[in-house]
């Protein structure tokens, strides 16, 4: 339930008890024409600039994010407070006085702490080492210490998760990337928090392609309410953590990278909803790919966005406000101050939209200082720029530019990369470029966002990769195959046994689960909410989809004789349990404790109450359900056997389970489970190990996997669900 990060760079996070790595101590924290970059910028307060770079040279220290849905990320910080963070209080390590973490006043809910200790500290000292076990085994059990991508988008799922009595809540999120392989890294994160409201998918952000959407029996095109815009970046505000910027950087990454930004914000603000939001943000200081992509974009959109003053929606974050003013500088140390200054021989270099606007009076209704600026002293943070626009109008180039092909022949238009710059929008980067009003543009037909259409987050875009729609057929991009995405009929055959083996309730919505195959045994199914079936259905042709839906049920080769070919998959069951209205056993605190620490008790370990329920069902899966209070609930997957009873529930889940109730568990140091609960006898139980699959192909409705259950066989002679193989979903 815990990501460390950095306090507002979370997505781009070595892992907190990492060390530096081989080479770093080599590196010398200078570079001279950083500093005299940023000295003549003028970003830093006067008087301020050697605490600035002071900041620079020191390690991040680490930071806590509660993550996870708020019910169960209450009980984590419950503990956290009562268990952890009371033992750090007053300690000493190394001669250094450690504090107690504290809260982050601008983060909602106690979510988010801040801390004076270094990642070396945390992992290397004795005195911190069960602090560290906890922050490995709850890590792990969401998501993993690393800086691959999935907390921002971690923190939107949340956000739609906040009432976990709502198994479907009517928004989504689209997380893209260009780079297939961090997609899979997306994926892994995202899965974590067992959502059917993610798609994960795969495009170069500044070409991204206009979705469609069934609305009232027309198709419509799909505006999003909230756009995130977290554009690649020269990364300098993370010196303190990737410290091999301090030899990389040069003036000439911010030129380099301007024009990709100001097209990945373009595309990003022609997809949003008249009234929405879009967050541009980097973890760069730089005002070339700051400001000057923010106020390109609002003079020419010519009144149809403007910056929002977000001062009071962060209380307690310190921040500087955007420049109006800046200057250029050549990696060889030139400077220019205006376009018209720039030799003709530098044009491919530098732009005019690097440059501030020359009118004082349109500059000033830019509202520039709109913009935050973290800098890294002031709050011993990294460094970061973000802004919010909102979009008053449609688009102008959109009005201005009739589309030449129909919506229909978009597809086939971009099915080659030689086709796919086509979908650029050319009309508004050539007019901010060089005045032309010539160029072709999305339509866009402004209208009310269909329901449902809530979230699309324009990630990094490392590379140039393949623009636009992929064709029809299976393609293979970056080397990984994709399966296709089946929605099941009501009246599919599969439906027969698992309505009446689990007592599905009325409204359950068949039509949301889908499979990964078209012809063969279903060994998988999953399932998504409405509004994502809407854009899987109507754009199967335009997006390359890497992954959605959590999984619900496997298919078990046992299973039929007990009356299923179905079990319940655990990454699904808070999706699935409120339409599930039989094999439910209502288990006590103790019951939980026995069921995640013995890896097959007989019934009889239960207490009298479960023991009794256990006992009128028949054997196969179950949902094992404890309610310690209406806002908490812990439901576990489970299988009944003959004599006894097993939860599945993998390894970390279950350190995170015990945790919650109030057990001490971490790992000896070979690394087997162990647990000491609060007026017990310490000892050591072995929680059994689950086999796991490599992360970037075990994740998710669209990654290869193969279901591993835990340990083979039943000593107390219960009969074990056996789930049909296979490294690839191609007969399930």
């Amino acid at each position: 339930t815990f990501w460390p990060c950095s306090e507002m760079r979370s997505s781009l996070h070595h892992c907190v008890l990492q060390g530096w790595g081989a080479g770093y101590a080599d590196i010398v924290k200078e570079n001279k024409l950083f500093e005299h970059y940023y000295k003549e910028q003028g970003l830093v307060p006067e008087g301020e600039f050697e605490q600035f770079m002071d900041a620079m040279r020191e390690p991040l220290p680490a930071t806590i994010r509660i993550t996870g849905y708020k019910s169960h990320a209450k009980e984590i910080l419950h503990c956290l407070k009562e268990k952890y963070f009371k033992d750090i209080q007053e300690l000493e390590i190394d001669g250094q006085m450690m504090e107690a973490p504290q809260a982050l006043s601008w983060y909602p809910d106690e979510q988010a702490w801040h801390t004076n200790m270094s990642r070396k500290i945390i992992r290397k000292s004795p005195l911190l080492e069960k602090f560290h076990q906890f922050l490995v085994s709850e890590t792990e059990s969401i998501l993993d210490m690393c800086a691959a991508p999935g907390s921002k988008t971690a923190q939107l799922i949340e956000m739609l998760h906040a009432d976990m009595d709502v198994p479907f809540p009517e928004g989504f999120v689209i997380a893209n990337d260009v780079d297939n392989k961090r997609c899979y890294l997306l994926v892994h994160q995202a899965k974590r928090l067992n959502s059917p409201c993610i798609m994960v998918v795969n495009h170069d952000a500044s070409c991204i392609p206009t979705l469609q959407i069934d609305s009232d029996g027309k198709k419509d095109i799909l505006f999003y309410d909230r756009i995130l815009c977290d554009v690649p970046c020269s990364g300098d505000g993370t010196m303190r953590k990737n410290i091999d910027v301090w030899k990389k950087w040069t003036t000439s990454n911010s030129l380099h990278l301007h024009g990709l930004q100001l097209r990945i914000a373009v595309r990003g603000v022609e997809q949003l909803a008249v009234g929405g939001r879009m967050v541009y943000s980097t973890c760069s200081l730089n005002p070339i790919e700051d400001e000057a992509v923010i106020a390109a974009l609002l003079e020419k959109s010519e009144g149809a966005l403007e910056l929002a003053d977000s001062s009071a929606d962060l209380p307690g974050l310190k921040w500087m406000p955007g420049v109006t003013s800046w200057k250029l500088m050549t990696k060889d140390g030139q400077w220019f101050s205006d376009w018209s200054e720039v030799p003709s021989s530098r044009h491919t270099q530098i732009r005019p939209t690097m440059f501030p606007p020359k009118d004082a009076e349109k500059l000033a209704a830019l509202h520039l200082e709109r913009c935050m600026r973290i800098l890294p002293h002031h709050q011993n943070t990294g460094g970061f720029f973000v802004a919010v626009l909102v979009k008053k109008a449609p688009m102008p180039w959109n009005k201005r530019y009739p589309k030449v092909l129909p919506h229909n022949e978009v597809s086939s238009m971009a099915s080659s990369p030689a086709d796919a710059p086509r979908l650029l929008p050319e009309g508004p980067l050539e007019e901010m470029e060089r005045g032309s009003s010539e160029g072709k543009v999305d339509e866009e037909a402004e209208k009310e966002v269909p329901k449902g259409a809530s979230v699309a987050q324009e990630a990094s875009a490392k590379q140039e990769g393949m623009c636009g729609p992929p064709p029809s057929k299976k393609m293979r991009l970056f080397g990984y195959k994709e399966d296709p995405f089946v929605f099941l009929t009501e009246d599919d055959p599969v439906f027969n046994t698992i309505q009446s083996f689990y007592d599905l309730s009325g409204d359950f919505p068949k039509l949301n689960v889908l499979t990964r195959t078209h012809e063969g045994k279903k060994r998988h199914l999953y399932m998504v909410s409405k509004e994502l079936r809407n854009v899987l259905l109507n754009n199967s042709e335009r997006m390359k989809v890497i992954n959605t839906g959590v999984k619900v049920w496997s298919r078990n080769s046992d299973g039929e004789e007990f009356g299923c070919a179905f079990r319940l998959a655990q990454e699904g069951i808070y999706t699935l349990q409120p339409y599930i209205r039989s094999r439910i056993i209502r288990v006590s605190v103790e019951d939980i404790k026995v069921l995640l620490t013995q890896e097959n008790p007989f019934l009889s370990k239960l207490e009298d109450d479960a023991h009794a329920q256990a006992k009128k069902m028949g054997m196969g899966s179950i949902v094992l359900k404890y309610i310690p209070n209406p806002q908490c609930p812990i439901q576990l997957c489970g299988w009944r056997g003959k004599t006894s009873i097993r939860a599945f529930v993998p390894r970390n889940e279950r350190f995170h389970y015990l945790r919650m109730l109030g057990v001490e568990v971490f790992r000896d140091k070979q690394g087997l489970g162990q647990k000491r609960g609060d007026g017990e006898k310490e000892g050591k139980e072995q929680v059994e190990d689950e086999v796991e699959k490599d992360a970037e192909e075990e994740e998710g409705a669209g990654d290869n996997e193969t279901e591993l259950d835990l340990e083979n066989g039943d000593q107390n002679g219960s009969s074990k669900p056996k789930t049909e193989g296979g490294n690839k979903e191609t007969s399930s």
